[in-house]
């Protein structure tokens, strides 16, 4: 049996990203909030890879497209998120969550349940700008070939 390619592309986005977080952990580098920012990359890698399938597929509509592709950032941010959970709670639940940037759409104590809703608020947002951004830029690219 064949995965369906958002499944796919949104396991890799969620690698990337797990990969990316452990590095920053490995380097010291996770009080930086800025650099948490790049995981953006990882989304628009997954997302630009479902719709160039697509396209090789023949599928050049842009309402389809377009729900694969958002299909494909949602799976890769909802398993970020499951992620972040075990991470989070094998390093020490709420601790380990308090002990992240502060700067970092907290001000107060969160715990591992409210610092995971937000950032899946979060998640989603970007999924919905990755997705129009690179919806906007393949259909001009295919409108003007």
């Amino acid at each position: 049996m064949r995965l369906p390619k958002e499944v796919v592309n949104g396991s890799i986005i969620f690698i990337g990203i797990g990969i990316f977080f452990l590095l920053m952990n490995v380097f010291g580098l996770a009080d930086l909030f800025y650099l948490r920012l790049l995981n953006v990359i990882f989304i628009f890698y997954g997302v630009n890879r479902t719709i160039e399938m697509n396209i090789s597929q023949g599928k050049k509509e842009f309402v389809s497209n377009a729900v694969s592709a958002m299909a494909t950032s949602l799976i890769g941010v909802l398993l970020s998120i499951v992620g972040l959970v075990i991470y989070s709670y094998s390093k020490g639940g709420d601790a380990y969550v308090q002990s992240l940037s502060k700067t970092f759409l907290f001000g107060g104590n969160p715990s591992v349940t409210t610092y995971s809703i937000c950032l899946l608020f979060e998640g989603m947002a970007s999924s919905v700008i990755v997705t129009l951004l690179l919806m906007l830029y393949w259909n001009n690219r295919l409108s003007t070939d």
